[in-house]
């Protein structure tokens, strides 16, 4: 009868020991956002069929990669991209607004720098948006704007 008592009473320790550690993890984790993991090859993949069949056959794949690689050079000089991946806080101090227009017209710029030969302007609008598309795809956008935020 004892060796019963001891038995439940070692039974209902654990579960309280482990309901007590299941949520102090489950409040840890739902307080950190979850981590989008940017794979290069597979965003240039992913670009690349999304893109239309003209923007396609003007862009080679190493034109695009360095395109996608400028945008995130972009999105780290607005404090966008972390430098090391690190688990965050969703802290929010203040607004930034991030617009298709914005990230084309620099692109255009940069893409000329970097020896990127445009022939048409339309297939940098037609790379963003489907890199915009290929961040919502792993989770890494945040929400729309609303008219009042703008």
């Amino acid at each position: 009868m004892i060796t019963g008592v001891y038995i439940a009473a070692a039974a209902v320790c654990v579960f309280v020991i482990a309901a007590v550690v299941i949520g102090r993890e489950a409040r840890r984790l739902d307080a950190v956002a979850p981590r989008a993991v940017y794979d290069p090859d597979q965003a240039v993949e992913f670009v690349a069929e999304m893109l239309p069949e003209v923007t396609q056959a003007r862009l080679t794949l190493d034109e695009l990669g360095a395109m996608l690689t400028l945008h995130m050079r972009w999105l780290h000089a607005k404090g966008l991209q972390p430098d090391r991946p690190v688990d965050k806080r969703q802290d929010i101090d203040e607004l930034l607004l991030i617009s298709e227009d914005q990230l084309s017209a620099f692109l255009l710029s940069e893409a000329e720098k970097s020896g990127v030969e445009l022939l048409d302007d339309v297939d940098v609008v037609h790379v963003v948006r489907a890199h915009l598309a290929y961040f919502d795809a792993i989770g890494a956008v945040g929400p729309t704007a609303s008219s009042t935020d703008l």
